[in-house]
């Protein structure tokens, strides 16, 4: 029942809002659910009322959940959907707190989905061949 007014809801916030695949919606509230989980996990001290996850940690949560979910089509996935950046996610986020799907604290804006990381930089370059040192110097590659 849940999932069919999550369907709903989506439905109506597409129709304000065309910019978004429904499909990003229904990830952000999976990458949600993987990044509470994740923080849970590293950091037990944090108990089920300070649950809250910043913007900061869910996008360091999608990203993880995408590479995870989508490997070396990340990238391509997420923009199909029409999410090419970080403030993106943030959209999304608050697309649903309009509607009451998620919560936020005071101090919670959309400025904190701010360009945390390069999309290139997060899902491409994990999976870009590494240059061995021989191979570097034939391309005239500087050493980092």
């Amino acid at each position: 029942m849940q999932d069919l007014e999550f369907t709903e809801i989506v439905e109506l916030i597409c129709k304000e809002d065309p910019r978004f695949d429904r499909k990003a919606y229904t990830f952000i509230r999976q990458a949600l659910d993987h990044t509470v989980k994740d923080l849970r996990k590293r950091q037990p001290e944090r108990t089920a009322k300070s649950q809250h996850v910043s913007g900061p940690e869910l996008l360091a949560g999608v990203r993880d959940f995408a590479l995870d979910q989508f490997g070396p089509l990340a990238k391509t996935v997420l923009n199909s959907w029409g999410v090419t950046r970080c403030s993106d996610f943030g959209d999304l986020v608050f697309n649903l707190i309009d509607y009451n799907v998620f919560s936020k604290t005071d101090s919670d804006r959309r400025e904190d989905f701010g360009e945390i990381y390069d999309f290139d930089e997060a899902f491409v370059k994990p999976f870009a061949p590494k240059l061995t040192r021989s191979r570097r110097a034939s391309l005239g590659v500087p050493r980092n």
